[in-house]
């Protein structure tokens, strides 16, 4: 039963960093588009942004090896623990990847962002496929894990939506330290403001995942 709470715990934690961070990011995010605040604040607000974010970024690639930890000590899922340690382990790979990203810029890291985005998709689809048989058979996946699965492939999703969206989000930026900051302003806030449903909808996600976590599984 301690193993049992221990997962729990973490599975928890990564909830609460999760939702946590992204508030924090989304609050900051105010900042770069006041218009009474210089450009050099609005850097060093997005620098704190993306600091920040960096606690979500963390927490969904932790969701998976926490959440499968959980399900395996509960018996919701039977892999064996040599596969859930496989995972884990792959999971602290792509986290120190995640990390690598974070802290290198310039053209160097385009083939490890590729790499990045493509553990995405791969966990999109595989994932997804997971989910969707589980609902259909109820075999291989209890029907609440299934759609708790399918929760947290929409967050990836809508993640990657979110890094499609704020593409012109670095060139805005550089452009506020330009002799045209009024334009570059103009377009930060409107990517900005194109980028906030899609958080809006990533905590939606979150919250319905959580619920169900909490939800009794007999209930289903």
């Amino acid at each position: 039963m301690v193993d049992q709470a221990l997962f729990a715990l973490l599975h928890v934690l990564v909830f609460v960093y999760w939702l946590g961070g992204d508030l924090g990011a989304f609050y900051t995010s105010r900042f770069l588009i006041q218009p009474d605040i210089s450009a050099d604040r609005r850097l060093m607000a997005a620098k704190i942004v993306g600091d920040v974010d960096m606690a979500p970024r963390t927490a969904l690639i932790l969701t998976l090896p926490t959440g499968l930890a959980l399900a395996e000590s509960k018996g919701w899922v039977t892999f064996g623990w040599p596969v859930i340690a496989g995972i884990s382990i792959a999971a602290m790979l792509w986290l120190a990847l995640a990390w690598h990203l974070h802290f290198k810029h310039g053209s160097g890291a385009d083939i490890l962002r590729k790499l990045d985005l493509a553990i995405r998709w791969a966990l999109v689809l595989g994932l997804g496929s997971w989910a969707v048989s589980g609902l259909m058979s109820g075999a291989s996946l209890p029907f609440f894990l299934a759609l708790k699965l399918l929760a947290f492939v929409g967050c990836i999703l809508l993640g990657l939506f979110i890094r499609s969206v704020l593409k012109p989000l670095g060139p805005a930026l550089i452009g506020l330290s330009s002799s045209d900051a009024d334009t570059a302003a103009v377009q930060l806030a409107h990517t900005l403001n194109r980028a906030r449903p899609l958080v809006t909808g990533i905590w939606a996600l979150l919250i319905t995942a959580a619920f169900l976590g909490l939800w009794t599984p007999t209930t289903f």
